[in-house]
Formats: structure tokens, C-alpha cells, sequence
């Protein structure tokens, strides 16, 4: 069974029961502000949503969904056809752990170029796997937690794809941060801007967003926080503005099977 959702002008295929996308798809979307891209590439894209929002966004560039999960790849396809995007978005069936060369095999799909992205983006698991609790073959488990892919994984892929100077935006949980940055300096990108994500104004941030860059110098720009709700669990002006004035992210819009 699947709904079909929307997110701005996006249709969205989902999994009732699987993973579904949530605020932190808008969140990366919007922390991209690059002028021009050519060349984008999602890792972990799930039914696809962020990729088909800078396809939008960035209309001349050609967009690669990669993602593992047989089932998802499917929405993928799916979201694909339905927003009228097979000209500039493909969607890969590939292992991000296997991104490691210049070219490497995909199915199904042409082979992964490496070094010729402008921009790789990611939602990624966040929690490390702890064994005996979750399930290696949930939809969910395995887009939330490290099952398949770690964050060390992620950032090598990252920068594997990546052309020099290009840009990795990644959205991720706060207390992993100093990791995040080790690991981004171990293989070759630099965080270049960062901006933390609060609930409320006097919360503790919930997400950190980060954009590094490919080869490039060390220092890092902290820009002012994300606040997502008013005191009184109202959107803030600026969730309002990435929702288009409020409206829900994904309401249902009907049921499909």
C-alpha cells in the first residue's frame, strides 16, 4: 500500500508502512543555496524526494538518486515518471559502500562516474546499529540506523563522487558533529558552513546541517539557528516560508495500492 503525498510541488509516492520522509528532506533542500549546479547526486535517496526538489530547483542540472533498498528504488522510479523528470533525474540501484573507484558498476542504471558531481546531498541513518534490536532487513531500520552503510562509508562515497571544489550537504544528529568533521577532514572535504536546528528558540538543537567542500582551505562558517516552531507550536515565519506559506509537508492525499 502507498500514499501519494505532496511536499511544495512535488508528488510523492510512499510506503505506508516503510520510511517515509520527513522535515529534514525541507531542511537540506533549503540549507542549498548554490547559484548554478550541473551535476547532482543523492546518496541514500529513499523514494526520492530531495533529489526531485533540487531537480526544481536547479532545472539544467541532471540528477543521480542512489539507493539501495530494491523497494525504494522502485517509489523512486515511480516519483520519477510522476513528476515529469525522466529527461534529468536516474535513479541507481547501488551499494554506497562499493563507491569507492572511478567507475563502478550499477544495476539498474549506467555506472556511477566519481569525481564529476557538483553537489552530493544526504539524509542519512543517524544511529549507530545496535545488534539485537532492529531488524537488517526493515525499510525503516535501515534508512534510520547504521545497518548498511556508516557514516565513515558515507563520507568516502561523498567524497569519491565529488569533483574538486565541489560540495557535500549533509544533515545529521549534533552529537555526532566532531565526528562528522574528523571524518570529513580524513578523506579530503572540508566544512565550510554550518547552521544548527532547533525545535523550539530556547531548546537544544535536534539536526546540525553541514556543507563541506572538496579540497578546499579550513574555515567554517556558523550561521544563525533553524528555529522549525513558535512557543505556542506554530511553524516559525521562516518553516512557514519553506513550506509555501504553511502548508502541511506531506498530507494524504489518497490511498494506492
Amino acid at each position: 500500500m502507498t500514499t501519494h503525498d505532496f511536499l511544495r510541488d512535488i508528488k510523492i509516492y510512499q510506503n505506508k508502512g516503510g520510511y517515509r520522509f520527513s522535515v529534514d528532506a525541507l531542511l537540506v533542500y533549503s540549507f542549498i543555496t548554490l547559484p548554478r549546479v550541473k551535476t547532482i547526486a543523492d546518496l541514500g535517496a529513499g523514494s526520492g524526494i530531495i533529489g526531485l526538489l533540487l531537480a526544481r530547483k536547479y532545472p539544467e542540472a541532471g540528477v543521480t538518486l542512489i539507493e539501495l533498498q530494491e523497494s525504494l528504488v522502485r517509489l523512486a522510479e515511480r516519483n520519477v515518471a510522476a513528476n515529469g523528470l525522466r529527461d534529468r533525474v536516474t535513479v541507481v540501484n547501488a551499494d554506497i559502500t562499493h563507491i569507492t573507484a572511478p567507475s563502478i558498476p550499477s544495476a539498474p542504471g549506467p555506472p556511477l562516474r566519481c569525481g564529476e558531481y557538483d553537489l552530493v546531498v544526504s539524509n542519512p541513518p543517524y544511529r549507530r546499529a545496535r545488534s539485537g534490536k532492529l531488524s537488517i532487513d526493515d525499510e525503516r531500520a535501515i534508512a534510520r540506523h547504521e545497518l548498511k552503510v556508516s557514516l565513515p562509508e558515507l563520507v568516502r562515497a561523498a567524497s569519491a563522487l565529488l569533483r574538486h571544489h565541489g560540495r557535500f550537504c549533509v544533515i545529521h544528529l549534533p552529537e555526532r558533529l566532531a565526528e562528522i568533521v574528523h571524518i570529513m577532514k580524513g578523506y579530503g572535504i572540508e566544512p565550510k558552513r554550518l547552521r544548527l536546528v532547533h525545535s523550539t528558540l530556547g531548546s537544544e538543537a535536534k539536526m546540525v546541517l553541514v556543507e563541506a567542500v572538496k579540497g578546499a582551505r579550513s574555515g567554517l562558517k556558523v550561521e544563525p539557528p533553524l528555529i522549525i516552531y513558535e512557543d505556542d507550536g506554530s511553524y516559525s515565519e521562516e518553516m512557514k516560508m519553506l513550506y509555501n506559506a504553511g502548508e502541511p509537508a506531506a498530507g494524504d492525499a489518497g490511498a494506492d495500492s
